[in-house]
């Protein structure tokens, strides 16, 4: 799948889709919606459900001692003081002047994308005087009634809950699932005999209250993550195991001295160490995470990149950062996951507020140390957009040679299904019952499989193709030999259709499992 195959597609458009297939659409629409909650429907689900197995397998595989947990959404509050959320967990937001003035006008923004958005340029690592300037050079106005902006401020993102009956229990809901791993971690490092490095991986939901959430799941108010934070020993940073497998492999960087052009180079895994000085246990990281794009997610190369932020840019704990970054269609290179090394900031910042001990005295290397931490973090459901947003292929109505239907061109990994099955006609009782032993064969075999009857088999054609579905698999009057003209040697096969191609071939029913594997 390349741009050049694609159709160009608007966000409305890819929305619009994605809601008459029952992929996603706001939450609580039948009362008017409400921004920044989505729901998932049927496709959606399933899509989000493969995306996440494919992520579980992936990066849990990728050492013995990577465990997953599940953990409660809400936190003691004295987590969030320990992490640093309750003082500096802040957005600039700016408002419409009107509102200052009790007037009809309640418009606000969150004031660095709104600077981007007029100069095409990042604004994140600018402070709020800073942005109140730019916007004021740029004559930027109330989109709502061209009124004057207040000056930018910021606002806390969290979530607070109110906990029991009567009581003055609180807590919130987390704004991000790394914290649940690192005050779980003294449990499981004890539990996992106290070996390194250790992976607690998590898929979960984070809450922020976003000041303006926009472009459908790209940037929500109640979101799912999946992450892997890895505690090892600071001493071996500089180590991977398995780093010699992976040396010689490039990697689409966009570093800092890389800027000016804004252009990808494409640098060896033994080159981002020997010439720009980072380690090989980070590296090693960063190549992994580009082969699952490639190799299980099947994103173009030329659509991924690692992105290097700056001192301003990234957190302050943050030692190292690159935000996996992908192009899209409909809205050009979006940040959906990033690898960070934390160093030992949560724990040590935990064990502050605590009065748990975090050091660990390592048996291997006979060393005391707090453990530092290596972060891989997704954002599930920015991935399913770029999932739906790179695969989408708008039916070109102007073009004579178009297929004349919306084709959706998942990998097999994640789409909901792999296959259909389409008896050629509905009612006719020997291809029918045929094509249900057909759907227990491959149902049987684990293969995700639909059954559709209904419409003309060119109508369902353009279904599955909608929906996803790799093969579209037809049992017609030459499997059952019905017709006195039928070729005896088709009996028994089946038509095969691939989405991709639109190409058809008969397959012996015998062989059918081999032919989709």
């Amino acid at each position: 799948m390349s741009k050049d195959n694609q159709s160009n597609h608007s966000s409305q458009d890819l929305a619009t889709f994605a809601k008459k297939k029952g992929f996603i659409y706001p939450s609580s629409e039948i009362y008017g919606g409400l921004a920044g909650f989505y729901d998932y429907g049927h496709l959606g689900t399933m899509l989000k459900h493969n995306f996440q197995n494919v992520w579980r397998k992936f990066f849990l595989d990728l050492n013995q001692n990577f465990y997953e947990i599940e953990t409660a959404n809400i936190m003691h509050k004295n987590v969030f003081k320990a992490s640093g959320h309750l003082e500096n967990f802040a957005d600039p937001i700016v408002h419409c002047a009107k509102l200052a003035k009790n007037k009809n006008c309640d418009w606000s923004a969150r004031a660095d994308h709104l600077l981007e958005e007029h100069t095409k340029q990042r604004a994140e690592d600018l402070t709020s005087e800073q942005l109140t300037t730019a916007i004021k050079k740029a004559d930027l106005k109330c989109p709502e009634c061209n009124s004057e902006l207040q000056d930018v401020e910021t606002m806390n993102m969290m979530f607070p809950v109110n906990l029991g009956v009567g009581s003055k229990g609180s807590g919130y809901l987390r704004p991000e699932t790394a914290q649940s791993p690192y005050v779980n971690f003294k449990a499981q490092y004890e539990l996992q005999r106290k070996k390194l490095p250790m992976g607690l991986a998590l898929i979960g939901r984070a809450y922020r209250n976003e000041i303006s959430p926009r472009n459908l799941t790209i940037r929500l108010r109640e979101f799912t993550q999946a992450e892997l934070q890895i505690f090892f020993n600071p001493n071996l940073i500089e180590e991977h195991e398995d780093f010699e497998s992976i040396k010689d492999v490039k990697i689409q960087t966009l570093l800092l001295e890389d800027r000016k052009t804004n252009k990808i180079v494409q640098r060896s895994a033994s080159e981002l160490v020997t010439k720009h000085n980072l380690p090989k246990f980070y590296i090693y990281h960063l190549v992994k995470i580009q082969e699952f794009y490639l190799n299980h997610l099947k994103i173009p190369k030329t659509h991924i990149r690692f992105y290097q932020l700056n001192d301003k840019e990234k957190a302050f704990y943050n030692k190292f950062h690159f935000d996996i970054e992908a192009d899209l269609n409909t809205h050009g290179w979006t940040e959906i996951g990033g690898l960070h090394y934390r160093t030992d900031h949560a724990l040590s910042g935990h064990q502050k507020v605590s009065k748990t001990k975090m050091e660990i005295f390592d048996e291997q290397s006979k060393q005391k140390f707090i453990p530092h931490v290596l972060e891989l973090s997704f954002g599930v459901d920015r991935n399913v957009y770029t999932l739906l947003d790179l695969n989408y292929q708008k039916d070109q109505k102007e073009n004579k040679d178009a297929r004349g239907n919306d084709v959706l061109n998942l990998p097999k990994s994640v789409t909901p299904f792999t296959a259909a099955v389409l008896p050629l006609v509905k009612n006719k009782q020997p291809i029918t019952n045929k094509a249900k032993e057909v759907l227990k064969l491959l149902k049987d075999n684990n293969v995700k499989t639909f059954y559709d009857e209904v419409s003309s088999i060119g109508r369902r054609y353009a279904r599955a193709d909608e929906a996803g579905i790799k093969y579209a698999i037809t049992i017609d009057f030459d499997t059952l030999a019905l017709d006195e003209d039928s070729d005896p040697k088709l009996k028994d096969t089946v038509t095969v259709r691939d989405r991709n191609t639109s190409e058809q071939t008969r397959v012996k029913i015998t062989d059918l499992i081999k032919e989709i594997s």
